[in-house]
């Protein structure tokens, strides 16, 4: 009786305060003589404040045209625009900034999950030995990490050395299928020279960028190294999942002007290789076995940071450095 009647209360507080901000939003369209988007628009600056308050605002609205907004499919925007500005009956001649800023938080929305969509199918699509393309990103995934080291045959225990668990590294991608492979093949890429410091870092990590006086004053003597490959799809998995959960909204509507890309999320792949094995380092752990509380620590590190709405993850290193600095200005003033 008593979970009915906390059921009961909630759903009446539900009502009582949607019933309640509609009734706020149609005494400030009266006062302010604009909608709720205009208002967001004109008063929130570019960026994730402005899209996620559109988001919001649109998802939440009673009009079904305006519901069905956030997952049209990109062509179908400047339609969704027009219909959107019809229904608010506001003139785009007298109003021409609003279209431009909504295309704008729509492309980004709209981006957010189709990217979701591709991230999925890599995830879902295993590693087959049989395909060559699969076996061709193997390979240049070692030659990436280990350019002057051959690799003597396929199945091989110097597969371990770039920290895969056996000498066939197709076991280790079950969990996050291809999509596992193309991150650890996007970071040694395009960032070579981390990569293969992270992955020297990880085997002999006493031999980093810390000094043997460093090591001791930060009473670092029982360091020890991680598999850098299996940690690679570990962090996948923390990527793909805040990708999910929305909590990377703030990052990609704070540094994609239009629509987030794969290559955005394997950047931010990059990045949170790169934090987590600086984090490693600084957590010290005794062995192997605390991986998952380092691992949970930084999550939260992560995740809170992200609650910043002004926050965009800021690597600094050469996977994200294809953007020039006139591109970047190019992508704030698109926005405005």
């Amino acid at each position: 009786m008593k979970h009915f009647l906390r059921m009961l209360i909630q759903v009446c507080l539900y009502f009582y305060c949607k019933f309640l901000w509609r009734c706020l939003k149609f005494v400030m369209r009266k006062l302010t003589g604009r909608c709720e988007l205009q208002r967001i628009c004109y008063n929130t600056k570019p960026g994730a404040s402005r899209t996620m308050k559109i988001e919001t605002s649109l998802r939440d609205s009673k009009s079904k045209l305006l519901q069905t907004s956030v997952s049209v499919h990109p062509d179908a925007i400047e339609k969704t625009i027009d219909d959107i500005m019809e229904l608010k009956k506001i003139n785009p001649d007298i109003n021409p900034q609003l279209g431009i800023s909504l295309q704008a938080c729509l492309l980004q929305i709209v981006g957010y999950r189709n990217l979701i969509a591709d991230v999925e199918k890599l995830r879902r699509e295993s590693y087959d030995s049989d395909n060559p393309q699969h076996e061709e990103m193997l390979l240049k995934l070692w030659k990436f990490l280990k350019p002057n080291t051959p690799l003597e045959s396929r199945i091989s225990k110097q597969w371990c050395e770039i920290g895969f668990q056996g000498d066939d590294p197709k076991t280790d991608f079950r969990g996050m299928g291809l999509l596992g492979l193309y991150n650890l093949q996007y970071f040694a890429e395009r960032d070579a020279a981390a990569a293969q410091q992270v992955l020297s870092d990880s085997l002999h990590p006493k031999c980093s960028k810390f000094s043997k006086a460093e090591w001791e004053k930060k009473r670092m003597d029982k360091a020890i190294g991680y598999s850098f490959a299996i940690v690679g799809i570990n962090i996948t998995d923390l990527a793909y999942n805040l990708l999910v959960s929305g909590a990377l909204k703030t990052h990609f509507y704070n540094i994609a002007p239009e629509a987030p890309t794969l290559s955005h999320f394997q950047q931010t792949f990059c990045y949170l290789m790169h934090e987590f094995h600086k984090f490693w380092i600084e957590e010290d752990p005794m062995d192997i076995m605390e991986f998952n509380r380092v691992r949970e620590k930084f999550r939260k590190r992560i995740i809170k940071q992200l609650q910043n709405p002004d926050m965009a993850l800021c690597p600094h290193f050469a996977a994200s450095e294809a953007a020039s600095s006139s591109d970047q200005v190019h992508a704030w003033t698109s926005f405005q």
